[in-house]
This record gives C-alpha cells, sequence and structure tokens, in this order.
C-alpha cells in the first residue's frame, strides 16, 4: 500500500522538566503514580504540500498539590503530502492517526528518558494510545 505522506524531518521543538526542590521531587516520587499523560496534536500549512505538525505530550498531577513536577515535550514532525490527498477528512486522518503512529515510539523512549533524567526511572506509560481509535471517536 502507497503511504499518502512522507516524513521529512522529526525532532523536539521543546523539552521542559520542572521540579521546584528537593521537597517537591520527594513528594512527587511518591505519588508520581497518580499523574496523567495528556497529548495534544496541532497542525499547520507551510509550503508545496508540507504541514508541520506539532505533537505535544504532558504528564501532570491533575490534583490541586503545592509540591507538583511539570513535563512536556513537543515533538515536530514535518510530512509531505502526497498530491492525490485532497479530502480534509483524509487529510486529518493523516496527521491525527499515520503520522501518530509512526512518530510515538520514537516520541514516548524520549518522553522516558525525559523522565528517567529528572530522577524518575520508574516511570511507565501503561496505556499505549490507540490514534486510530481517538480519530474515529472524534470524527465518526
Amino acid at each position: 500500500m502507497k503511504e499518502n505522506f512522507k516524513i521529512l524531518a522529526q525532532f523536539i521543538k521543546d523539552m521542559s522538566s520542572e521540579t521546584a526542590d528537593i521537597q517537591s521531587y520527594l513528594f512527587v516520587k511518591d505519588n508520581i503514580s497518580k499523574y496523567h499523560l495528556d497529548i495534544d496534536i496541532n497542525s499547520k500549512a507551510l509550503k508545496n504540500k508540507l504541514i508541520e505538525v506539532n505533537t505535544t505530550l504532558k504528564f501532570n498531577d491533575k490534583e490541586a498539590n503545592e509540591k507538583k513536577s511539570h513535563f512536556e515535550i513537543v515533538y515536530a514532525t514535518v510530512i509531505k503530502i502526497n498530491d492525490e490527498i485532497k479530502d480534509k477528512k483524509d487529510l486529518k486522518k493523516i496527521i491525527l492517526c499515520d503520522v501518530q503512529n509512526k512518530i510515538y515510539p520514537n516520541l514516548e523512549k524520549t518522553f522516558l528518558n525525559l523522565l528517567n533524567n529528572s530522577g524518575f526511572p520508574d516511570v511507565k506509560l501503561e496505556k499505549k494510545i490507540d490514534f486510530e481509535k481517538l480519530f474515529n471517536k472524534q470524527f465518526n
């Protein structure tokens, strides 16, 4: 099957790990299992059928704790869309599913390295993200 896009570049656009002090670190170390992963995907058209896709992962405590850490990565992917793609829904599926399925293993590994290097080596992202299911839920 012919792919409808080609990845021209992928890179970390922004990366952040914030822990205010040692008390916060110790608190978070004991409570990091309560943190939630959020994902946000947006895109902007460049020129010549090129699109920049930014995938943002945030790992936060949803509870209102004073002691908390914040972890975030923005991963940029530049893709070229095949000329045959005209339908907006096909384009959305490429951006929200197909590109994500290709880049996510590398993005997840990079994000886990950020957490590990921030002093939280035991964090695992238990749930695998089903981009097809999310897309179908949103657009069908």
